[in-house]
């Protein structure tokens, strides 16, 4: 058996710790769980420091701590419903101290997905809501390669903040996910984020039924580089559908959608969170479209 993602980055933060001297900056970061464990769980540990619960601060004192870039620094927003109070410094100051003072701010940022149960301001993928703005990298890794790649990404590009989107539900994931492509496939698939378990699962529902389709995993939002299989995979098919835990509209989707239409000619679909708020019971939640919605929405689209 493999090692699962939380235990990796609770692991490679310890190292960072122990071979960096990384700090690692946060609200409630050794309170019950640690972090659904991704926090090694160091008591009186120096390099781990709480925040207070003032959100929209502690994002600058993070800020702060990285422009020394003495050392690695990693700030953990809990929730990515937090980034909007918690991404002011990152985007106003950390993404254009480079561009504008040539100043690098190498700051790591940790933004946790959860959904279920947790309500409108806590819940949810948040990822649409930094990537318009320029001067960040964006990765969204469910496995622990690309949880690695992310942070080698980060060591290399050091001028720029990096915020990794990371997802509740990928904590206990040991595999590593592939790309299928297979012949006479009529629909392509691209999936970010938790809609990647789905579309693993819808896969086998898929197969079960004959609905031939090519499948792509997406993490490195930004800098976005397309796979020129995925291009290769469109031209032929003709048809490309996004799966997102982010909302369906007005967001990364959409925008992905439209560019690549403008790169091969398709049509293009979209599905991700509703538009509504998530509340806090099973019949008021918003949640990522599970396996049965992709393989309805598959249906639909192929007749």
């Amino acid at each position: 058996m493999g090692i699962t993602l939380g235990n990796f980055i609770a692991k490679k933060t310890a190292d960072l710790m122990n071979e960096a001297d990384a700090i690692v900056l946060g609200q409630c970061l050794t309170a019950v769980g640690w972090v659904a464990g991704t926090v090694p769980s160091w008591v009186n540990k120096k390099n781990i420091i709480e925040l207070s619960m003032a959100d929209v601060a502690n994002g600058g004192i993070a800020v702060g701590a990285a422009l020394n870039q003495n050392k690695p620094v990693i700030y953990v927003v809990r929730y990515q419903g937090f980034l909007w109070y918690n991404a002011i410094s990152i985007v106003n100051y950390a993404a254009k101290s480079k561009e504008m003072f040539d100043i690098g701010c190498p700051l790591l940022v940790r933004a946790i997905a959860m959904e279920g149960a947790i309500g409108p301001v806590a819940g949810n993928s948040q990822h649409s809501l930094v990537l318009r703005m320029p001067g960040i990298n964006v990765f969204e890794p469910m496995t622990v390669n690309e949880w690695e790649f992310s942070w080698d990404y980060h060591q290399s590009q050091r001028d720029l903040p990096t915020i990794i989107f990371e997802h509740r539900l990928s904590y206990n994931n040991e595999e590593e996910f592939s790309n299928i492509l297979r012949d006479k496939s009529r629909l392509t698939i691209v999936s970010i984020s938790a809609a990647r378990l789905a579309m693993v699962e819808s896969t086998q529902k898929l197969d079960a039924e004959n609905y031939q389709c090519d499948y792509f995993h997406l993490f490195k939002l930004s800098p976005l580089v397309w796979p020129e299989d995925l291009i290769n995979s469109v031209k032929e098919t003709k048809k490309l559908l996004i799966l997102d835990s982010d909302y369906d509209d007005f967001g990364i989707a959409e925008s992905l959608a439209f560019k690549f239409s403008k790169l091969v000619e398709c049509e293009t679909f979209v599905m991700g969170l509703k538009r509504k708020s998530a509340g806090f019971s099973r019949i008021t939640d918003n949640l990522t479209p599970n396996a049965d919605m992709i393989v309805s929405k598959v249906k639909e689209i192929l007749g």
